[in-house]
């Protein structure tokens, strides 16, 4: 008996030792594939760079040859002809160009302090392995959450999304374009899964093939700090599989050799200090069908192809201005992570953050304020009261 015993207890000893020998093993392959996941997802984003500057943050702007463009990854973009320059403007209602270069409280990017791209180049933030370990998964780097819009029928009503909280002004009918000038601010960010930005989105679509076009400032762990910086971002099909911050995939057109998307800026407005704030423009060209953006009265940045879109290849039907955070909901308390400058609209200017100078572009391709616009929040808003 004493040996039958001692026999099983052998052969479950070998069995437990094989079991984990195949786990082991299971999880040096995931490892191993994971890592060469990781490795062509570098060698894609990483293109050779005709110059390197090391920014003050940390950061490294690659000088990228406009033949090596991320636009030439996209199945529908690789013979693309590249526009440098948008060929139509809005118009005021007094025929002046929108086009206009005006003295402001001017944010720069801080790379800037250390070079510039030579001619013919872009500047494209290097990708780090850290910083695609940071994602959830290799497939989701660079994108947003399914929930990152908003989603308004009318004024406070209250929000099926429990993580994503906003603050916005809604213009709902068909537009062109929108602009507005919007205060940059440093928010304190509590967890490193949550964010806090300030943008404008343009949507058309139903919300579960949504396209949009976004672009403003954020802070987020993405980026491996806290720094404010600016953002582009887009999707065709409501955050699922399509779209991306930046140059994360191929789909927006950059083209300006000082103007790196994704890199920190400064300086930032301060309370009771000086105020700084980004002009930031998107239109549609009606000679070429793009989306252009423009930051600042000067800067054009890019643009996203019309092709790229559905329901957003003609026209926008929903304009939306505003703040957005995140809130990771890990315990019972609600996130401390600050909309704007943490402070709330009646504290007024030097307190508060703002957008300003809100604008729409008709189908006429006017720029005017828009008709009827009415605020939507989350209800988590007002826990930030009590």
């Amino acid at each position: 008996m004493g040996n039958f015993v001692l026999s099983i207890l052998i052969i479950a000893a070998i069995l437990t030792r094989s079991e984990c020998s195949n786990t082991q093993d299971a999880e040096i392959d995931l490892s191993n594939t994971q890592d060469a996941e990781i490795d062509r997802l570098l060698k894609k984003l990483n293109k050779p760079a005709l110059k390197s500057i090391k920014s003050p943050d940390g950061d490294i702007i690659d000088c990228i040859h406009m033949k090596n463009h991320p636009i030439y990854d996209h199945p529908l973009f690789q013979n693309h002809t590249i526009q440098l320059r948008p060929s139509s403007f809005p118009r005021k209602r007094n025929n002046e160009s929108s086009n206009t270069r005006k003295n402001s409280n001017i944010v720069t990017q801080l790379w800037r302090a250390n070079g510039r791209c030579p001619k013919n180049s872009i500047p494209i933030i290097r990708t780090r392995r850290e910083d695609i370990l940071r994602a959830k998964s290799i497939k989701t780097y660079g994108k947003k959450d399914p929930n990152s819009f908003p989603q308004p029928k009318s004024a406070n009503t209250p929000s099926s999304n429990l993580t994503h909280e906003h603050s916005v002004l809604v213009s709902v009918g068909r537009f062109h374009g929108a602009k507005a000038t919007i205060s940059l601010w440093k928010p304190y960010v509590q967890k490193p899964k949550e964010f806090s930005l300030a943008q404008i989105w343009l949507l058309a679509g139903v919300s579960s093939e949504m396209n949009s076009i976004e672009a403003g400032w954020q802070v987020l762990n993405f980026y491996g700090d806290d720094n404010p910086r600016y953002f582009a971002y887009w999707t065709a099909d409501g955050y699922k599989d399509t779209g991306c911050y930046n140059l994360k995939c191929p789909g927006f057109v950059t083209v300006n050799q000082d103007f790196a998307l994704g890199a920190a800026v400064s300086p930032i407005s301060s309370i009771d200090g000086d105020q700084y704030h980004i002009p930031t423009s998107i239109w549609k060209d009606t000679r070429s069908g793009h989306w252009w953006l423009k930051f600042h009265d000067h800067i054009f940045v890019g643009y996203w192809p019309s092709s790229l879109f559905k329901d957003l290849k003609d026209c926008a039907t929903n304009v939306q201005w505003g703040g957005e955070i995140t809130d990771a909901k890990d315990g019972s308390q609600h996130t401390t992570t600050q909309m704007g400058s943490g402070r709330f609209a009646e504290e007024g200017y030097e307190k508060a953050s703002y957008f300003r100078n809100i604008e729409i572009v008709d189908e006429g391709e006017f720029m005017k304020p828009p008709v009827g616009p009415f605020p939507f929040m989350t209800k988590e808003y007002l826990l930030y009261k009590e």
